[in-house]
């Protein structure tokens, strides 16, 4: 079962990452820009990647926590000193990013709407 949480920002990042259990299932990030009034993001790439990586999700018959993060608007995240781009944990260049924590598997941009890629990446455990 899919647990699905939204996150907005970076400091709800880092309260959230502060939170996680080591012992709870595998948690999965999906770093996404902010979302205009109509309810899509103003990143074409993770408006493109954002359906595939949820009708995917909807499929999946294992435990994991999927959390939504939005990054901010285009200004904040074009920022080289945002930090999403700066923290150790997460060194985004690129989003969509989607990656597991406490893992090496990332997919970055175009790779996120892929549907081998992301079958990859979700069954690494089994």
């Amino acid at each position: 079962m899919v647990t699905h949480v939204e996150i907005k920002g970076f400091e709800d990042f880092s309260k959230y990452t502060g939170s996680i259990d080591d012992a709870g299932p595998p948690v999965y990030f999906f770093f996404s820009g902010e979302k205009l009034p109509g309810g899509d993001s103003w990143c074409p790439d993770c408006v493109e990647a954002e359906p595939v990586v949820k009708a995917y999700l909807s499929e999946l018959k294992k435990s994991i926590t999927f959390a939504y993060v939005d990054v901010g608007n285009r200004e904040y995240w074009k920022d080289k000193a945002c930090p999403f781009r700066t923290d150790a944990r997460t060194r985004l260049m690129v989003i969509p990013t989607l990656i597991k924590w406490k893992g090496v598997q990332r997919l970055e941009g175009s790779q996120c709407n892929k549907r081998d890629l992301l079958q990859m990446m979700f069954e690494d455990e089994e």
